[in-house]
């Protein structure tokens, strides 16, 4: 590599633009530690005129990114969009097929393409980085590639959504509602001021979890389908039954190998406020591998915003920089196996479920007869009544049970018409 590097950066959003002024005010740092010296030759977005935090060179923007190719040379770019497909899908493909490094925070194109790209790379012999596509600023995906590379990972799970840790935090904390702590995390840039479904869904967790499986297991990313539930279903009653309850509610996103399949989920879990992942809060990912022989490693930082991403952006950077030209994913693309899937049915774990019912006499005990039914039992109930409105809150906490047990009995529910809406669930984290 020349010591004179020229750069692209696709995408001005918040990661874009922030990125561009890290690269514009950390040359000389960059130069210190590699001996390369970088120019940016090239930024692209939709909107030239679009205001932005810090200032553009506009006598380098091109308003459609493929012409870049035919009219600059560049050795390095940073694709910043952030869509599965379309132009970002063809920006990257472009790059690598042109022997040009890429780095990118985009977990939706790797989790959905990764493994076509990675061999891309590899046939091209250059970098496909992704680094910030995981928990931000923690340096999650070098650890395992790198740091762990000799140990046997048998799971891998935590706080993988900075924003809606937030959310679920913010909850707890101030007591106000979910829409209106939403809104704070929109101002702060923590949601997406337009559409956060993405975080919200728990789409944005499951990208990262499969990223993290096809790491830590040398497999191909899986495209089975999974149990993939966000937060939009959480209210501010069930964060304050959990508070009674010594319990705290997160978004964890759990990948392991299960009796040799893979197994691969995202979706709220209660866990106890004593433990470590209880006490991961605001914008903070935490990440714990299980491995052998190093045991359990955990990795904490801020998962959310513009800082954390273009950090690990900037340490991609550099190891491109240095020379090291690596495999995208650990390992050769053909040494990459297949696992079988889990059956999700047999996943097991005890529930939280809360109905909001009419207050009178045998709700409680139908409820309770056809948990019975269904192979549940019930280990503790917690009943609030609201006597001015003749309803009332039940909370029933169970022993372990499968999901299968779960489906089928909660669905029977919608039929019950002393129960006002459909219950709400929340697996324990055991």
């Amino acid at each position: 590599m020349n010591k004179n590097i020229n750069i692209a950066v696709i995408g001005l959003g918040q990661v874009g633009n922030y990125l561009y002024n890290e690269l514009s005010i950390k040359k000389k740092e960059i130069e210190n530690k590699t001996g390369k010296r970088i120019k940016i030759v090239a930024i692209s977005a939709k909107n030239k005129n679009k205001k932005r935090k810090f200032k553009l060179n506009k006598k380098i923007f091109y308003t459609n990114p493929l012409k870049i190719f035919k009219e600059k040379k560049i050795d390095i770019l940073f694709e910043c969009i952030g869509l599965s497909d379309g132009i970002s899908k063809k920006i990257v493909e472009t790059a690598l097929k042109r022997r040009i490094n890429v780095i990118t925070p985009n977990k939706a194109l790797i989790a959905k393409h990764g493994d076509y790209l990675a061999k891309l790379a590899e046939k091209h012999h250059v970098n496909l980085e992704f680094e910030a596509a995981v928990a931000g600023g923690i340096p999650i995906l070098r650890t395992i590639k790198e740091g762990l590379a000799t140990n046997r990972i048998n799971k891998i799970y935590g706080i993988l959504n900075g924003t809606t840790n937030y959310i679920l935090s913010e909850m707890e904390n101030t007591q106000e509602t979910f829409d209106k702590v939403l809104k704070k995390a929109q101002k702060l840039g923590y949601a997406e001021p337009g559409n956060p479904k993405l975080d919200l869904n728990g789409f944005d967790a499951f990208a990262k979890v499969r990223i993290l499986s096809a790491l830590a297991f040398n497999n191909q990313i899986s495209k089975h389908k999974c149990i993939m539930e966000g937060i939009e279903n959480i209210d501010l009653k069930d964060i304050k039954i959990a508070s009674q309850l010594n319990l705290r509610i997160k978004l964890l996103g759990i990948s392991e190998i299960i009796n040799n399949h893979l197994f691969e989920t995202v979706h709220p879990c209660l866990v106890s406020k004593n433990t470590y992942i209880g006490n991961v809060n605001g914008v903070m990912n935490a990440v714990i591998t299980k491995g052998k022989p190093v045991g359990e490693s955990v990795l904490q930082g801020e998962g959310a915003g513009p800082g954390p991403t273009s950090s690990s952006l900037l340490s991609d950077l550099l190891s491109i920089l240095r020379g090291n030209i690596k495999y995208p994913f650990g390992i050769a693309s053909n040494k990459r196996k297949f696992i079988k899937p889990f059956n999700n049915n047999d996943y097991s774990n005890s529930l939280y479920l809360r109905f909001e019912v009419k207050d009178k006499q045998g709700v409680l005990s139908s409820i309770t007869n056809r948990l019975a039914k269904h192979k549940i039992s019930v280990k503790r109930i917690i009943q609030t009544p609201d006597k001015k409105k003749n309803i009332a809150t039940i909370v029933i906490i169970t022993h372990k049970t499968t999901e299968i047990n779960a489906k089928k009995c909660l669905s029977i529910f919608n039929k019950n018409k002393n129960i006002l809406k459909f219950p709400t669930l929340i697996r324990l984290y055991n």
